[in-house]
C-alpha cells in the first residue's frame, strides 16, 4: 500500500476473540460519522448472541482514525481492505451503513466467497447526489416537549430526522453528532471531491444471506435506487420502513432489531450447513 495511505484505522472490538469457528462481523459506518453510529444499535441487536466477534472500524480521517492521505473513495476502500485483512483472518460477515454500504458492495464484488453474509443499512447506491431517486425530506413526528426543550430553529435545521422525539434526539446527539464533530475536514473534502468509486459493484450475483434496510422517508439515499440492484442478491430480504429516514435504526429500533435478528438467523443457518 502507498505510504500516504498507510495510517492504521482505529477500531473498536466487542465479543469473543478471534478463534477458529468464531464468526466475525465487520461494520462500516457512513460519511462522515464514526463507529458510534453502528455500535449502539448493533450491540443491542447482538445482545443475545455472545458467540460473535464484532469489529467496528472508523474510516480514514473519521472518528479516532488519524487524518489520512486518502483522496478518493477508491483510496478509502483500499485502506479498509487492508484493515480487514489485518484484523480478520478468513471469512467474515459484513455490515455497511450509507457510504459504508457502498464500500461493502465493493468488498463483496472483490471477494464474494469471503463474505458469508451482508447487511446494508440505508445503503448508498448512487454516489452522485443529483442522480439519486430520493423522496423530499419531511418530518412525520415532532414532539412538543422536544420543541420546548431545543427550540424550533434546532429542529428545523435537522435535515435527516423524520421522527423528532426526546429519545431520537438523545440518540442522535450520542451516536451521530460526535462522529460529525470528530471528522477531519481536509480528508472529508478530498474524498468528497472523488466520491464515486471506480471499483466494481454487483458484477455478478451474490448468494449469501443479505438484508436491505431502507427508510421510506430517507431523503439522503432513499429506497428506490436500492430496489433496482435487488436481483443481484438472490438471498436478500428487502425492507422499506415507514416512519423512518436515514437514521432508521434510531427511529424504528424494534423493527431494526427484529430484521437484523432474522438476518443473523439466516447467516447462522447457512454457516451450519457449510
Amino acid at each position: 500500500m502507498p505510504d500516504h495511505l498507510a495510517a492504521p484505522l482505529h477500531h473498536v472490538e466487542r465479543g469473543a476473540p478471534a478463534a477458529p469457528g468464531t464468526p466475525t462481523m465487520v461494520l462500516l459506518h457512513g460519511f462522515p460519522v464514526d463507529h458510534r453510529l453502528m455500535l449502539t444499535p448493533f450491540e443491542a441487536a447482538l445482545a443475545d448472541r455472545p458467540g460473535w466477534r464484532r469489529v467496528y472500524l472508523d474510516l480514514p480521517g473519521m472518528g479516532a482514525s488519524a487524518p489520512s492521505g486518502v483522496a478518493s473513495t477508491d483510496d478509502v476502500l483500499a485502506v479498509v481492505r487492508e484493515a480487514i485483512d489485518r484484523l480478520v483472518p478468513g471469512p467474515y460477515v459484513l455490515v455497511g451503513e450509507s457510504f459504508g454500504g457502498y464500500l461493502a458492495r465493493g468488498l463483496v464484488a472483490a471477494e464474494p466467497g469471503r463474505v458469508h453474509g451482508l447487511a446494508l443499512l440505508c445503503p448508498l447506491i448512487v454516489p452522485e447526489h443529483d442522480r439519486r431517486d430520493v423522496p423530499p425530506h419531511q418530518v412525520l413526528v415532532r414532539d412538543d416537549a422536544l420543541l420546548r426543550e431545543v427550540g424550533a430553529a434546532a429542529l428545523d435545521a435537522d435535515d435527516v430526522g423524520v421522527v423528532q422525539t426526546p429519545e431520537t434526539w438523545r440518540r442522535t446527539e450520542a451516536e451521530v453528532t460526535p462522529g460529525l464533530d470528530a471528522a477531519d475536514p481536509a480528508t472529508v473534502a478530498r474524498v468528497g471531491e472523488r466520491y464515486a468509486g471506480t471499483f466494481a459493484v454487483e458484477p455478478r450475483p451474490y448468494d449469501g444471506p443479505t438484508l436491505f434496510l431502507t427508510g421510506r422517508q430517507d431523503s439522503s439515499t432513499g429506497y428506490r435506487d436500492a430496489w433496482r440492484v435487488l436481483e443481484h442478491y438472490p438471498r436478500a430480504t428487502f425492507a422499506v420502513l415507514d416512519r423512518a429516514g436515514h437514521n432508521l435504526q434510531i427511529e424504528q429500533p424494534a423493527l431494526f432489531d427484529a430484521l437484523v435478528g432474522e438476518w443473523l438467523d439466516r447467516v447462522e443457518e447457512a454457516a451450519s450447513g457449510d
